[in-house]
């Protein structure tokens, strides 16, 4: 997702060199707390040892996304403090699989904090994509075709209750047509893998004939109770402070299940097979 915010030059520095220093840090503490941990183990037998140091080590992805931010004046559009909050939950189950809608700025960087996860980037404009991709080839994306419009999202929350593949006991994704809410028809890789942290970033909704973020929030909701393994499905969700975020956030992802309120982004942690009868909250 292209980036249309500016920043000076110098807090745009500023930003870049905390964002690198963040991944940096992160890295470095990592490394020291798994080497630690594994101090006997590793001066025990060469061999373990090996294995060791090629597991925790620093992956490509990770020392160029340290370059790029430290060399560049373009940043993420989520303040470093939102970014904290996505990277303490990453830190902590990483390897994991990780679903972002939106393609941009800030896509090396949420790559580099999943080095041996699996990150997916969900992009609306084929030609963003190109030259995302022509820069950062590494980077997993697909691209969108939503089928709403930012000027439909009253219509679509008033009339989505009368569709029974809508409602929560019914709703699936793929091959939903019926459902103008739910992304019915993107890669099987999307629908085969079972996603730890969903970040709803994109698509674009800020004029009347953009996407908007209304089926990108209801499949997130979707899949979140779909989910078959243990543990919560954290889901991001960032410009709160817009009024279709915030109204299909509270209809799809539920006040109870918020964790964190930072800037413009919310923390939802959504248990699975939750039971809500003909109501998503």
């Amino acid at each position: 997702m292209k980036n249309n915010r500016r920043f000076s030059p110098e807090k745009s520095w500023i930003f870049a060199a905390s964002l690198a220093g963040l991944i940096a840090g992160a890295l470095l503490i990592s490394g020291f707390l798994r080497a630690s941990n594994n101090y006997f183990l590793c001066s025990s037998a060469s061999s373990t040892s090996t294995k060791i140091v090629s597991e925790y080590s620093v992956s490509p992805i990770q020392l160029e996304a340290i370059l790029h931010y430290a060399t560049s004046k373009v940043t993420p559009q989520q303040s470093l403090e939102e970014i904290t909050v996505s990277y303490n939950v990453l830190k902590s189950i990483s390897p994991c699989n990780f679903l972002v809608f939106g393609l941009g700025h800030d896509s090396l960087m949420w790559r580099s904090l999943n080095p041996r996860g699996k990150t997916l980037f969900l992009e609306e404009d084929p030609k963003w994509v190109e030259i995302v991709l022509g820069k950062s080839p590494d980077l997993n994306a697909h691209t969108v075709n939503y089928r709403t419009k930012l000027s439909e999202a009253d219509e679509l929350m008033s009339t989505y209750k009368s569709e029974p593949l809508c409602s929560p006991n019914n709703a699936v994704l793929r091959g939903n047509d019926k459902c103008r809410l739910a992304l019915s028809n993107l890669e099987s890789e999307f629908y085969e893998t079972e996603w730890d942290v969903i970040m709803i970033d994109a698509p674009k909704g800020y004029f009347p004939e953009a996407p908007g973020r209304m089926a990108a929030i209801f499949s997130a909701a979707v899949m979140a109770r779909h989910r078959k393994g243990s543990g919560v499905t954290h889901v991001y969700l960032h410009d709160v402070d817009r009024k279709v975020e915030k109204e299909f956030a509270m209809e799809f992802l539920c006040r109870k299940f918020l964790k964190d309120e930072v800037g413009r982004l919310w923390h939802f942690e959504i248990p699975p097979n939750e039971t809500t009868g003909d109501q998503f909250c």
